[in-house]
């Protein structure tokens, strides 16, 4: 869970990089807005009991449910914030300057953000977490 909160961070300063934006205060609030959200995401993920069901009789490591059924209001509000933000951040209208750092820092560690918690988290969840066993 660590590993993608961090990781998002990268996101964040490889996007602010790209976009040739400078690490400003508004960036930075962007940051912490990026730590709470995937940190929130994570913590969502991590408590499915999904996680928890046994594992099949042969022994085989299988995708759990949520990273491939149960995360679809994850990517909904995501792209909804992207979009949301995506005026701001090309600049467009009055007074988006000032704002603008905040709105790249936010999209560019959600673009990130997503595929971690949805894709990453789930699969080293599957491998690290132990599997309760039926009861017989």
């Amino acid at each position: 869970m660590i590993a993608t909160t961090l990781l998002a961070l990268s996101g964040v300063t490889i996007g602010l990089w790209v976009m040739r934006t400078e690490l400003n205060i508004s960036s930075m609030m962007g940051m912490t807005m990026i730590v709470g959200i995937a940190t929130e995401v994570a913590i969502c993920i991590m408590c499915q009991s999904s996680f928890r069901s046994p594992r099949p009789a042969n022994g085989a490591r299988r995708l759990s449910r949520p990273a491939s059924i149960e995360c679809g209001p994850i990517a909904m509000t995501t792209f909804a914030a992207i979009l949301a933000l995506l005026p701001l951040a090309l600049g467009l209208g009055a007074g988006s300057a000032m704002q603008q750092p905040l709105a790249i820092a936010i999209i560019s560690g959600l673009l990130l953000q997503m595929p971690l918690v949805l894709i990453v988290l789930p699969i080293l969840l599957s491998i690290v977490m132990p599997r309760r066993r039926p009861a017989a």
